[in-house]
Parts: C-alpha cells; sequence; structure tokens
C-alpha cells in the first residue's frame, strides 16, 4: 500500500475514534450558549440562538459568594495537591530507588499493595482524625495525606524513573562530599523532571475533579471548590439553572485544558522513559 494512503488511512481512523470522546465537550461548551429551555428539548448539537446570559449569570455569584473564589479555592487544594505529592513521592522514590535499609523489599511490595485498598475503607478514620485535630471545613484534609507518600502509583513512578539513572552520579556526588539529601536535591530530582511533571499534572487534574472528599470535608460554601459550586445550582434553588451550571462547567474544564496542555511534552517523555512501557 501507498505509505500516503497508510498515513491518511491512519489519520482517518484516529479522528474516527476521537469523534465520540470530543463529542460530550463539544456539547457542553455549544450548551452553555443555549436557553435553558432549549437544552433540554432541542437534540441539535449547535444552538438555535446563542446567548450569553448563561455566562453573564455567574458575574452575580453563587450562594452570596462570587465564582472566582471557587475557582480561587480549586486551585489552592489541587496546586497544594500537587506540590505535596511530588515532594512526598519523590522522596520516598528515592528512598527504595537508591538507599539501603532494612526491610526495603518487604515495605515497597507493601506500599504497592495499598493501591488495592479502595479509598472508601479508609475514609471514616481519616475523617476522625482530621475532626479531632480541628482540622473539618479546611482545605487541610486534602493536601495533608499527600505529604505522607499515600499515592502509591506515583511512588512507583518515581522509583522505576530513579532506576534507569546511573548509580555512577550518586557515587560521584558522594567523592564530592555530598550527602543523600544533597544528592537527592542537585543530582537526581533534574534528572526526574518528566517523572514529576506527570505527578503533577494527574494530581492536580484529580484534585481539580474530585468531588466526593472535597464534599465530605467542606461544609462552608465560601470555601466550596468548583465540584461543590455545581452543586449548589440544584440545591439552592426550586427549578434547575441548567445554563447557567453548564456555563461555569465549560469554564471549569479551562484550567486544566492548559495545565495539561503547558506540560503535555513532558508527559508523554515521562511515560516513555520511566520504565512502565514494559
Amino acid at each position: 500500500m501507498n505509505p500516503a494512503l497508510r498515513r491518511v488511512g491512519w489519520h482517518l481512523l484516529v479522528l474516527t475514534l476521537l469523534v465520540p470522546l470530543l463529542y460530550p465537550i463539544v456539547w457542553l461548551a455549544a450548551a452553555s450558549f443555549k436557553p435553558s429551555s432549549e437544552i433540554l428539548q432541542s437534540l441539535a448539537l449547535l444552538p438555535k440562538q446563542v446567548i450569553l446570559d448563561n455566562y453573564a449569570a455567574l458575574a452575580d455569584g453563587l450562594g452570596g459568594v462570587p465564582i472566582w473564589r471557587f475557582f480561587v479555592n480549586s486551585i489552592l487544594v489541587s496546586g497544594g495537591c500537587a506540590a505535596a505529592n511530588i515532594l512526598s513521592c519523590s522522596l520516598a522514590g528515592y528512598a527504595f530507588a537508591r538507599l539501603r535499609f532494612r526491610m526495603r523489599a518487604p515495605l515497597f511490595g507493601f506500599m504497592l499493595a495499598t493501591i488495592m485498598l479502595p479509598t472508601h475503607a479508609v475514609l471514616i478514620p481519616q475523617y476522625t482524625i482530621f475532626q479531632q485535630l480541628g482540622m473539618v471545613d479546611t482545605f487541610w484534609p486534602m493536601i495533608l495525606p499527600k505529604l505522607l507518600a499515600t499515592d502509591a502509583f506515583f511512588v512507583f513512578l518515581m522509583v522505576q524513573f530513579m532506576r534507569n539513572i546511573p548509580r555512577e552520579l550518586d557515587e560521584a556526588a558522594r567523592l564530592d562530599g555530598c550527602g543523600s539529601i544533597r544528592i537527592f536535591s542537585a543530582v537526581i530530582l533534574p534528572l526526574i523532571r518528566p517523572a514529576v511533571i506527570t505527578t503533577a499534572i494527574f494530581t492536580f487534574i484529580w484534585t481539580w475533579n474530585d468531588f466526593l472528599t472535597q464534599l465530605i470535608y467542606l461544609s462552608s460554601p465560601e470555601k466550596y471548590t468548583l465540584p461543590l459550586a455545581l452543586r449548589l445550582f440544584i440545591d439552592t434553588t426550586d427549578s434547575s439553572q441548567y445554563g447557567p451550571m453548564l456555563a461555569l462547567s465549560a469554564l471549569a474544564l479551562v484550567p486544566i485544558l492548559l495545565f495539561f496542555a503547558a506540560f503535555q511534552r513532558l508527559l508523554v517523555e515521562g511515560f516513555a522513559t520511566s520504565g512502565l512501557k514494559g
């Protein structure tokens, strides 16, 4: 087969598979410009009448809280979780990958086994702990667990990536008088940048879209994140405001799309060189 025709065929196949994946996002963006009555009654993808009232309604705030506050709360929680996860998982990965200590292999296996532990199994104990510490209705219950390297997948990612780094670099640094912390910060950390970016992207996106954890720990509307703010469109009114709700949903996608687009090259590089490919 002609290489050009083969290339065109592959592109057509990829575009065909891409259509059902992108359709919900396109529908959401288009529906945010429709009147509420047309959203439920019309099956057309494009609006018959383009309006900006849905976005204008967001300027009045929601539940007495300005819309920008929900974005700031989500950025603080997601950014804090991403930073905490990078710090704790990279340190834990360095310990498992480069340091020698007793019970290292059993502890690493136990850490990997926690991947199979459902989040709901530890939800009540965690809530009890944070309630006793007086941290309920704050952002700390979402951020503090990330400082304890509780995401075994990202620890495993760091370990796999560090194992590909020659140990001669560690030995050369030790000859220059560097200790373990110095070797980690000056030698290892700059070389695992793709793994760090991968951890940051996935942690940021998962936290940004998290609803259950934020619903359990946050009760004050002024501390709500965007997933909880979307719920207010249904809970605080007699009739659901589908237009403004879809408009806020479309706006909520913008930060994570920009975040992913800015670091997608390093994300692909991280998976290509981390050893997860086999």
